[in-house]
C-alpha cells in the first residue's frame, strides 16, 4: 500500500510544483508527496508555453523574484539538476511598430528600471544590429540583455527526476476534490477516488483547479482561465537566440536548439472558448492570427510549415499577477496559482520560495505584496 502521510504534500505536478518538491528534499525533507490530477507530469502549462525567461515586461510585484531566478539559479540549473534544459541568456527583444506600442514600452522600462533591472529603449536602427532578420516597419523595441528562454517540458521533468531520486513520492491520476481542516489546521487532501491523504503543510500548485480546491476550506482566489495555444516550425537555418516579444503582446517565442520556431500566440477571440477544462481543443482562429503577426514581425518565415499546435489553460489572476502566499484561517495552507501564463521563468524562484515557506523560514525576497487577502471588493 503506498504511503498516504507526509510533511508536506503538493497538490500540482507542474513546474512550480516539482520545483518546490526538489527544493523541499534538497532541503533535507524526508517525507513529500506530489499529486497530480493528470495521468502525466507537466501536463498543464509546464508543457505548453513558449519557454521565455524573461523579467523585462513584468509587474513590479513579481520582478524581484523574477530577477533573483535569473541572476542565481537559471545560469546553473541544468548542471544542478543533471538535466541540459537548454537555457539560453542572449536578451529579450520586445517589439513595437507604433508610437502607442513604444509608449507601453517606456512606461514598462521606467518601471523595470526602478527595481534595478537593465533595460532600455532602442530605435529600429539598433533592433536590426541585434537582430537583421526582423521587419523594416519595427520602429524600436525594448531591449533586456539577461533575458532569455528555456525548454520548459525538460525542465519541469529535471525537477521531477531530481526530486523522485531524493524521495519524493509522485502520483499521477490523483485529482484532488478537497481540502478538510482537523482541529483547526489543514490536514486531508482528498481524492476524486475517495483516497485520503495526510500532511502538515498542503501547498496548492494546480492552476485554475486551485480556486475549486481552495474553496472547499472557505478561500476564493479571483481567477478566470483562458486558453493559450502554441505553435511550433519545421526546422530553419539558424537565425538569432534571444527571445522575441511584441508591444501588442500578439505573440512571442524563440528558435529552439534544434533549429524549430517555437511562438506563443492569441487571437484575442480565446474568451470566447466554450471548452471544458478536460478538453484541449487549438483553434484556426488562433494559428492564423499567431502566423499574420509573425510574418509581420519576421518576414523570413513567412514560407515555414507550421508542425504542430498545441494549447493548454492559464489561470488568469485578477490583477495580473499571481498569489503566492500562507493562510491565516486556514494555517498549514500555501497557495501558488494564479500565474497568469507567465510562472515558468521565474518557477526556479517560486520553488525555492515554496520551500521555505514549508519550512518555515524567511524567502529570498519579500512577495508580501502577492498575498491571497489582497483583493477588495469594488463598485
Amino acid at each position: 500500500m503506498s504511503k498516504h502521510t507526509a510533511e508536506v504534500i503538493i497538490i500540482g505536478g507542474g513546474v512550480n510544483g516539482c520545483a518546490a518538491a526538489y527544493y523541499l528534499a534538497k532541503a533535507g525533507m524526508k517525507d513529500v508527496i506530489v499529486l497530480e490530477g493528470s495521468p502525466s507530469i507537466g501536463h498543464g502549462g509546464s508543457s505548453r508555453n513558449g519557454g521565455g525567461v524573461r523579467q523585462s515586461g513584468r509587474d513590479v510585484r513579481e520582478l524581484p523574484y523574477a530577477m533573483y531566478a535569473v541572476q542565481n539559479m537559471w545560469p546553473t540549473l541544468s548542471e544542478e539538476l543533471g538535466v541540459d534544459v537548454e537555457y539560453y541568456q542572449k536578451g529579450n527583444l520586445r517589439l513595437g511598430k507604433t508610437d502607442a506600442h513604444m509608449e507601453k514600452l517606456k512606461n514598462l522600462a521606467a518601471n523595470a528600471n526602478s527595481l534595478g533591472l537593465d533595460m532600455k529603449i532602442i530605435d529600429g536602427k539598433e533592433v536590426k544590429e541585434i537582430c537583421p532578420y526582423l521587419s523594416d516597419e519595427i520602429i524600436g523595441a525594448s531591449w533586456c540583455p539577461t533575458d532569455g528562454h528555456a525548454n520548459p517540458m525538460l525542465t519541469t521533468l529535471a525537477y521531477y527526476k531530481r526530486a523522485t531520486e531524493l524521495g519524493v513520492n509522485f502520483f499521477t491520476d490523483a485529482k484532488v476534490v478537497a481540502l478538510e481542516k482537523v482541529k483547526g489546521k489543514l490536514r486531508k487532501v482528498i481524492l476524486e477516488s475517495g483516497e485520503v491523504f495526510e500532511a502538515d503543510k498542503v501547498i496548492l500548485a494546480a492552476g485554475y483547479e486551485s480556486r475549486f480546491i481552495a474553496r472547499t476550506v472557505g478561500i476564493d482566489v479571483p481567477m478566470t482561465k483562458y486558453f493559450e495555444e502554441a505553435l511550433v516550425t519545421e526546422v530553419q537555418p539558424h537565425m538569432f537566440d534571444i527571445m522575441l516579444g511584441v508591444a501588442s503582446a500578439d505573440f512571442y517565442g524563440h528558435q529552439s536548439q534544434h533549429g524549430s520556431f517555437v511562438f506563443g500566440s492569441d487571437s484575442g477571440l480565446e474568451e470566447t472558448t466554450d471548452m471544458g477544462l478536460d478538453e484541449l481543443r487549438t483553434s484556426p482562429l488562433t494559428v492564423s492570427a499567431g502566423c499574420r503577426a509573425i510574418m509581420g514581425y519576421i518576414p523570413m518565415l513567412a514560407d515555414a510549415k507550421i508542425v504542430r499546435t498545441w494549447g493548454g489553460w492559464l489561470d488568469l489572476c485578477y490583477d495580473g499577477v499571481p498569489v503566492i502566499s500562507e493562510v491565516d484561517e486556514v494555517p498549514g495552507l500555501i497557495l501558488a496559482c494564479g500565474f497568469t501564463g507567465h510562472g515558468f521563468g521565474t518557477a526556479p524562484a517560486v520553488g525555492l520560495m515554496l520551500s521555505q515557506m514549508a519550512l518555515g523560514e524567511e524567502t529570498v525576497v519579500d512577495i508580501s505584496s502577492l498575498r491571497y487577502d489582497r483583493f477588495k471588493a469594488v463598485r
